[in-house]
């Protein structure tokens, strides 16, 4: 039980030791999930939108992280 503590605590701590990325792509997935969900796209671009805008995503928070030290 001790072990499975640990897992769920470090698991818990990776998302929020960047919550800001976490929130960026929660927020992308949704979207991204609505528009191919109302059929405004294709599911094929949404995984085209999903795959940039993670990289951007990821580019822009490494970034601010890189100018804050």
């Amino acid at each position: 039980m001790s072990l499975l503590k640990e897992v769920l605590a470090e698991l818990l701590g990776m998302f929020l030791a960047d919550l800001r990325l976490s929130i960026a792509v929660l927020l992308l997935v949704g979207l991204v999930a609505l528009l191919v969900d109302r059929a405004v796209v294709d599911p094929l671009v949404g995984g085209g939108m999903l795959l940039a805008g993670c990289l951007t995503i990821l580019a822009t928070v490494t970034a601010a992280a890189a100018r804050r030290r």
